[in-house]
């Protein structure tokens, strides 16, 4: 190689691990901020034992997935839900009581679907939030990975968050 095109290569090189170093100390501070919001977020009374659900791959062709989360009121007074909001269009809650009634569908916000209620948990008592993920919603777009959450908001401005993810195949 002659010295003038070594010399080219070589800032470009320099160049470009410049771009990575530049762009990895951007995404730590994303990063940092994200995870400094998501911790000042107002921890709720409500309790689930379980919040994260992943079910794997599935396929477009076989249409909607649900799970049912359970979660419960763990003070020794009253708590009303405020609201069920979903991150996603494609993605709905119902809140499911002891007795089987549902009241929901609940959605994102925004989007013209419902994501108040005036749900009363009395102490220990719990309810079914189940999520229903439909595959389709964005189209031959929609496949791959998605990470989709519901929160549930009680009247103290308290949040639970619920998570689930899915390999999206056509």
């Amino acid at each position: 190689m002659k010295p003038k095109t070594t010399i080219i290569v070589l800032i470009i090189c320099l160049v470009f691990l410049g771009l990575l170093m530049w762009g990895y100390g951007k995404n730590n501070k994303t990063t940092a901020l994200v995870q400094s919001i998501s911790s000042s977020a107002t921890k709720s009374a409500l309790i689930a034992t379980d919040v994260f659900y992943d079910f794997g791959t599935i396929s477009m062709k076989n249409g909607d997935v649900s799970k049912d989360f359970i979660f419960t009121n763990s003070t020794d007074k009253d708590i009303l839900v405020r609201g069920v909001e979903t991150s996603c269009m494609c993605t709905l809650a119902l809140l499911v009581g002891s007795d089987g009634s549902s009241k929901g569908p609940f959605g994102m916000a925004g989007m013209g679907g419902l994501t108040t209620t005036n749900e009363t948990l009395k102490a220990g008592e719990s309810r079914t939030l189940r999520v229903i993920y439909n595959p389709n919603a964005h189209g031959p777009a929609g496949v791959g990975r998605i990470n989709r959450f519901v929160t549930v908001t009680d009247s103290s401005g308290g949040k639970l968050r619920f998570e689930i993810k899915a390999l999206v195949q056509p």
